[in-house]
């Protein structure tokens, strides 16, 4: 089915428009600027590129751990489409071989389906360490082995990234991985400027949520922050709900990386689009809300009730950024980062339908290859 939409503004992933017709057809962006056929849609709002998050533990009350199944990953993606996310990447933290084995597999089963949304998997962990381990269970933390390879090694699973600690795992190994399609994240680790530039060189190409469970940078020890803000061609993850990073140090990686390299992810966990006092259980520890700030009752920061409008919308007014550079670095970034950019990310002939429209800096409706699949 064909439809023209005209919103008031739209953004295509470089510039603003006024009044620019947009037509959606077969799940894709087929013209702009002609209107034929139908009546085109009037939308009040500025139509965008749909946000892609490559760190999602949960939603809407589901965790991606306790349940490694389709239902699981659906609600997850619903709760997350109202905060205009169009693409993201179900992630699974540090847990047992078997619990990984049913996360592949139920996210080869929503690929398969073409369950709105899922681009891939985000193996966050085991192979992690245990001084940066973060809320992650110290008991599941391991040396990788045959079992973990397979996983990462399967074919069905769309965009792969796996997040390791380089001092835990061999650059052979990195190289292996990187071999198999597995794009290789470096975070919760405490190791030294050497072993992330070695990693890096072995075919690493991303640090999952900068600054956070990483080794610092000082002025003799850069650590693996100093590597991830030098290095020229690894992308970073920033969570910016004002609590995981100060803005101060957030303004420095933004202004040290090159334009693209930074990029917005939620670490999101069961709370989102959920109740104000919503909490939940992390292997057997409770974790509490406690307004946009979760923490576990050991004191841990255990994730986020982030969502990519809120981190927009934090980028603009925390961080200073204009909204088309929060744009990118919710949409086109994560798209190059995944290397999709060409159907997702930007608004151009040819790629996906996934939009979202915006008015007042929330989200009004979320489009998913071309279906409505969100209305505010």
């Amino acid at each position: 089915m064909q439809q023209t939409l005209i919103a008031d503004r739209l953004f295509d992933g470089e510039q603003f428009h006024h009044q620019l017709p947009i037509t959606l057809e077969d799940g894709h962006i087929r013209a702009f600027d002609t209107v034929s056929g139908v009546e085109p849609i009037k939308l009040t709002g500025t139509l965008v590129p749909g946000f892609i998050d490559i760190q999602v533990n949960g939603g809407g009350g589901a965790l991606f751990n306790a349940d490694p199944s389709v239902e699981c990953i659906n609600t997850i993606g619903r709760a997350h489409a109202q905060f205009g996310t169009t693409g993201f990447l179900p992630t699974l933290i540090t847990d047992k071989v078997e619990v990984m084995q049913r996360a592949a597999d139920a996210v080869a089963q929503s690929i398969a389906q073409g369950c709105h949304g899922v681009l891939g998997v985000h193996f966050e962990g085991p192979h992690l360490s245990v001084p940066k381990k973060g809320v992650h269970p110290q008991s599941h933390i391991r040396r990788i082995s045959d079992a973990e390879l397979a996983i990462f090694s399967r074919n069905d699973l769309g965009t792969k990234v796996v997040t390791l600690a380089p001092e835990n795992v061999s650059t052979e190994v990195i190289e292996a991985l990187v071999a198999q399609g597995v794009k290789v994240c470096l975070g919760h680790s405490n190791a030294d400027y050497d072993t992330v530039v070695a990693a890096l060189a072995a075919g690493a190409t991303g640090f999952t949520h900068l600054f956070n469970a990483m080794s610092p940078m000082g002025s003799r020890e850069p650590g693996m922050v100093g590597a991830a803000i030098e290095s020229r061609d690894a992308w970073c993850g920033l969570i910016v709900d004002g609590h995981h990073v100060h803005s101060a140090a957030a303004k420095v990686a933004i202004y040290a990386k090159p334009k693209g390299k930074v990029m917005l992810v939620t670490d999101a966990m069961p709370p989102v689009g959920m109740a104000q006092d919503a909490s939940f259980e992390l292997f057997g520890t409770q974790v509490v809300r406690q307004g946009s700030r979760l923490n576990a009752v050991t004191g841990e920061l255990a994730g986020c009730v982030l969502d990519m409008m809120g981190a927009v919308n934090n980028s603009v007014n925390l961080l200073g950024l204009s909204l088309d550079e929060a744009l990118r670095m919710a949409a086109l970034y994560p798209a190059q980062f995944i290397g999709n950019q060409a159907q997702r990310g930007q608004l151009s002939i040819g790629a996906k339908a996934d939009l979202v429209l915006l008015d007042q800096h929330k989200v009004q409706q979320t489009y998913i290859a071309g279906h409505l699949v969100y209305q505010g």
